[in-house]
């Protein structure tokens, strides 16, 4: 069986993180799948799926050593095609990488108790993100 839903994350920018945990669980509840997977898909080129302890200090953290291990610059060749000012934002979500796959059991999500799912927004400006997930199973 499978069931998809979409999510819409409205964001703010460049470091923007967003909890989509309960969101997604809701969705698997919704499916009536009890045993697979949920796939978790960024639908865009700058902005990334994971997951982390969700909390403040980390809130910033993760985006910071990101502009600092990939910063913003306009000597990315990127930034000398286009000029839109986000060469590092695409560098950055395909470094995190758009997608992440999560276990189900018992129809929840199998997370560690400091585990979350999380969006990050790396691109320069706000955007309305969709972020398509899929799950499947028995």
């Amino acid at each position: 069986m499978v069931h998809q839903e979409q999510i819409t994350i409205p964001t703010k920018g460049n470091g923007d993180m967003h909890d989509i945990t309960e969101q997604v669980n809701k969705i698997v509840k919704k499916s009536g799948i009890s045993v697979g997977m949920v796939h978790i898909f960024n639908v865009g080129s700058t902005g990334a799926i994971g997951a982390i302890e969700f909390e403040p200090g980390l809130q910033k953290d993760l985006p910071a050593i990101l502009n600092k291990l990939i910063p913003p610059s306009r000597d990315y060749l990127h930034e000398q095609t286009w000029h839109d000012g986000n060469g590092h934002s695409h560098l950055q979500a395909t470094w995190l990488g758009p997608e992440i796959t999560v276990p189900v059991s018992n129809g929840k999500l199998i997370l560690g108790t400091w585990q979350q799912i999380f969006h990050l927004e790396c691109d320069v400006k706000y955007r309305q993100r969709q972020v398509v997930v899929t799950v499947y199973g028995e």
